[in-house]
């Protein structure tokens, strides 16, 4: 699995960082979203899953490999 945050429509709440720190944090630069890790452990897919269903913007796309 993979995720993916369009920075276009990022708004930098953060939700997906709560949901899941493992897999995501603020850029340093601009507040918004970014995925830290290229390919998801499976211990951490349910809450990936989670941060894309609770992203107000639905900002993030999860790829299943």
């Amino acid at each position: 699995m993979r995720a993916l945050v369009d920075t276009r429509i990022c708004q930098g709440h953060n939700l997906c960082a709560a949901a899941a720190p493992e897999v995501f944090a603020p850029d340093e630069d601009d507040g918004h979203a970014i995925v830290t890790l290229d390919l998801i452990p499976a211990e951490f897919e349910e809450s990936v899953r989670k941060a894309a269903a609770n992203c107000p913007e639905s900002a993030i796309e999860v790829l299943d490999d």
